[in-house]
């Protein structure tokens, strides 16, 4: 089974971790779609703090991913599924419902965020340390 994600995965942590391991035993290959700077900048109005291509090779280098594209548009997720062959799409539960339209290419499930921890969390603390 082909398994596919999407997701910036800035300021790297054990959340990001948990969810591609997750992911991953779930199929043979998991194909991890990194989103682009500029599609970062569109979705949460500011650019990421790692660019694309530092965020690919961090992504890149787990043992769990064996493939990274960069994910150029939100309204490319289906072809992306496509040209990918995945049988699965998995996201975090903060996404639930958003990409239900896509069962019709392949099965899609929603795994619970791990609890404590995001980038916009830990981009807020390291502010705070520093302000």
């Amino acid at each position: 089974m082909r398994v596919i994600t999407f997701g910036t995965f800035d300021v790297f942590h054990i959340g990001h971790v948990n969810i591609l391991e997750r992911a991953k035993e779930l199929g043979q290959h998991l194909i991890v779609g990194v989103s682009s700077d500029d599609l970062n900048i569109r979705k949460k109005g500011r650019p990421p703090v790692y660019t694309q291509y530092e965020r690919m090779k961090i992504v890149s280098s787990l043992h769990c991913v064996d493939e990274v594209f960069l994910e150029e548009s939100l309204e490319l997720k289906g072809s992306y599924i496509l040209d990918h062959k995945a049988d699965l799409m998995v996201m975090g539960d903060d996404w639930e419902g958003k990409f239900d339209q896509f069962s019709d290419l392949c099965e899609v499930r929603y795994f619970p965020r791990t609890e404590g921890i995001s980038t916009s969390m830990i981009i807020e603390r390291v502010a705070l340390d520093f302000s």
